[in-house]
């Protein structure tokens, strides 16, 4: 079983924002066209990938992608795709009815929140009621750690002090940081060593390009903490793992990466 933990099938709103002028560039595009829904699975088959999750966008401006369109998008992947929701922090109430929503009826398994799109850094009060509900729900917080690819400020992604803070204030709370958390990477290690329920996710970045202080804390202590993503569309997922080999994983190490512990952490039914 291959999962991938961060994906986004995305809607024209979110791929044409002005804010991913950088990554169209880097991708080598003026603009990303619209994704059919058949592209995203497909993408998935090439790389073996059996189940993604894939999530929601909400900031400030309103959601790019949102939560009744990933639930429409997990309707018609035959059981492919599993959701994650989002909210609009500056509206707690609101944000907490939303979340006891999306677990309770749409049947999403996290929420997940970016930092760096609401430029506040996850130990700001208004995510605090988002913690409590995931908590008393019994569902992880995802968030993005590390600096940004989209013309957006770095600050709020620093692993120390900010997550440390939550991670201390919730301990029951299950946290991924996905996207490595480069170039503070030791200090999103450092988080995931301090904290049993705190984890890592590779998205946005080839297994190439994984630090070699990620690369070490995968082979030894932290095998079960870490979790493959590859953050499609903007890394294809076969792209991601092309390498994997040249990292040295034992089969243990490999079968935990790349789906055992994604299962474990989101509660997923890999029986199928």
């Amino acid at each position: 079983m291959r999962i991938d933990a961060w994906i986004q099938h995305p809607t024209r709103r979110l791929a044409q924002h002005e804010m991913f002028a950088s990554l169209r560039r880097w991708l080598g595009v003026d603009a990303i066209p619209e994704i059919p829904l058949a592209l995203t699975i497909g993408a998935m088959d090439a790389a073996g990938i059996d189940t993604a999750l894939t999530c929601a966008w909400y900031g400030p401006e309103g959601s790019l992608i949102s939560n009744d369109e990933v639930a429409e998008t997990v309707s018609g992947a035959d059981g492919r795709l599993i959701g994650v929701g989002s909210v609009d922090i500056r509206r707690p109430m609101q944000a907490v009815h939303e979340i006891r929503r999306c677990v309770n009826e749409l049947g999403f398994v996290a929420i997940r929140v970016l930092p760096w799109l609401w430029d506040r850094p996850p130990s700001d009060r208004l995510y605090y009621p988002v913690y409590v509900a995931c908590c008393e729900l019994g569902v992880p917080f995802c968030l993005q750690v590390g600096h940004t690819g989209p013309m957006m400020p770095s600050e709020p992604g620093r692993p120390i002090p900010y997550l440390d803070r939550v991670a201390l204030d919730f301990p029951d709370l299950t946290i991924v940081g996905g996207h490595i958390g480069y170039p503070w990477t030791e200090e999103m290690i450092a988080l995931a060593t301090k904290y049993p329920n705190v984890y890592i996710d590779t998205s946005a970045y080839k297994c190439r390009r994984y630090p070699e202080a990620l690369i070490r804390y995968m082979r030894a202590h932290g095998k079960k903490k870490v979790l493959f993503g590859s953050n499609f569309p903007m890394i294809q997922p076969a792209d991601a793992l092309r390498d994997i080999e040249a990292l040295g994983l034992s089969e243990e190490c490999t079968r935990l990466f790349l789906g055992e512990n994604a299962a474990r952490v989101f509660g997923l039914n890999t029986a199928n």
